[in-house]
């Protein structure tokens, strides 16, 4: 009788990738994937340790795991595993510790503990290592859209941030790699993927023979060329990245979609200092007019701190300023959060939480403005529609999807379309707020 495994991810998507790519090596050594509840075998829990509360919430995973089964395996992952390894090993309720670039050995790990009972805990000194840690997969938990995996780690060490002590220095995967994947997910009906990493800009920066020279761009050309996959979308990108020569190259690409998440995390010149940002507002300002020179109505999309150490009124009012100016289709807003073991959490200056959320919510108006501007911008104009599942409004039954700006719009449900399908649509009003109407042209 199979060993039943049940897995839960915290966390970003690189995250998720890692899961859905050891679910798989677990189902082709003969586990049986169960729901995360009462009644498995193992608990696997790929914990997240970006803020002190991520941590929290690890811990809180894994000590429901143990409750829902004293008798299971529960197996800490992830960057959690990796940055808190101590306490893990004095947690009572963790039977394996598995750290980054160990997660392909989750099988053998597991054979190990069968035979031995013994706690044990398979973490390297992330920071010393140069190799990229191979996890592929041939299907998702998504219908239509596949993120793919192509860099791990990250050099920039910004002042809130403990990934590069979590996830390392920068590791690129091989392009031929890569591709062998890809084309794996298109011959299973996979059409769109999304190119993700912990800094996806800085791939390829590691590669030192000259034959393995590639940079993003060259690795999105090399996407664009298999057959099947209809959009290539990217993961969070630095400003540096955004160079004419990279405009140029990705807009002769007409898989490439029209949706860029830019990370600023302030508009304010002070605060990016602080942050040890590797930019300044003015030459962000620039990258975005850039974007728009190739693009004529690009979703631009970004990540704000609000609160960060020794912002003042003024410091958050230059931030809102260049936010509101830049006109993003969507922010996402993030209240700093203290992470011990960052610069900035010994930062003078900490802000109380009601000065965090008032900035906070200023932020989130501003957002759902120029969110609402940006798609009513769509109605009465063309797009193209992945339709990704059937679901219900007010009773009607309508397939939603996304177009390639990653506007959400639904279309009627008819026999004449199926999941997967692209269709072409003209956006025709708000069915709901965020959610356009769309009939087909």
């Amino acid at each position: 009788m199979s060993k039943k495994v049940a897995l839960h991810n915290l966390g970003c998507k690189v995250n998720a990738y890692e899961v859905e790519a050891m679910q798989q090596l677990l189902e082709q050594a003969g586990y049986e994937i169960v729901p995360f509840q009462e009644g498995a075998d193992v608990y696997l829990i790929n914990t997240c340790t970006v803020t002190n509360i991520a941590d929290r919430k690890s811990r809180q995973m894994l000590h429901k795991a143990k409750k829902m089964n004293p008798e299971a395996i529960v197996v800490a992952t992830g960057c959690y595993a990796q940055t808190d390894t101590e306490k893990l090993k004095a947690d009572t309720s963790v039977d394996l510790i598995l750290g980054n670039n160990q997660k392909n050995r989750i099988v053998e790990v597991l054979a190990e503990y069968e035979k031995e009972h013994a706690k044990k805990a398979c973490v390297i000194e992330i920071n010393k290592t140069k190799e990229y840690e191979e996890l592929s997969i041939d299907h998702t938990a998504e219908h239509v859209r596949a993120y793919i995996k192509v860099q791990d780690g990250c050099n920039q060490f910004c002042t809130y941030c403990i990934i590069p002590y979590a996830r390392g220095r920068v590791r690129s995967r091989k392009i031929q790699e890569i591709l062998e994947e890809v084309k794996a997910l298109a011959a299973k009906g996979y059409r769109e993927v999304v190119l993700t990493g912990i800094h996806l800009s800085s791939y390829g920066i590691d590669f030192k023979e000259a034959e393995e020279r590639q940079t993003l761009l060259s690795l999105i050309q090399a996407v664009h060329s298999v057959e099947g996959i209809e959009r290539i979308r990217l993961g969070s990108l630095e400003p540096r990245i955004i160079t004419r020569e990279f405009m140029e190259g990705i807009s002769g690409l007409s898989k490439v979609c029209p949706h860029f998440h830019l990370s600023l995390q302030s508009g304010c010149q002070k605060t990016l200092e602080n942050m040890n940002r590797r930019y300044t507002a003015e030459e962000y300002a620039q990258k975005c007019s850039l974007i728009r020179e190739y693009y004529p109505a690009p979703a631009l999309t970004t990540d704000v701190i609000v609160g960060f150490p020794m912002e003042s009124e003024a410091d958050f009012e230059e931030s809102f300023e260049f936010v509101k100016n830049i006109h993003f289709y969507e922010t996402h807003i993030f209240k700093y959060s203290r992470r011990h073991g960052t610069k900035a959490a010994s930062m003078d200056g900490q802000l109380t939480e009601a000065a965090k959320a008032q900035r906070s919510d200023r932020m989130l108006e501003l957002h759902e403005i120029r969110a609402r501007e940006y798609e009513e911008a769509m109605i009465g104009k063309k797009m193209e529609l992945l339709l990704e599942e059937e679901i219900e409004i007010d009773g009607r039954p309508w397939y939603v999807g996304h177009s390639r700006e990653y506007v959400r719009a639904v279309i009627s449900k008819t026999d004449a379309h199926r999941v997967n399908d692209l269709v072409t649509v003209k956006a025709v009003a708000f069915v709901r707020d965020h959610i356009l109407e769309t009939k087909e042209v």
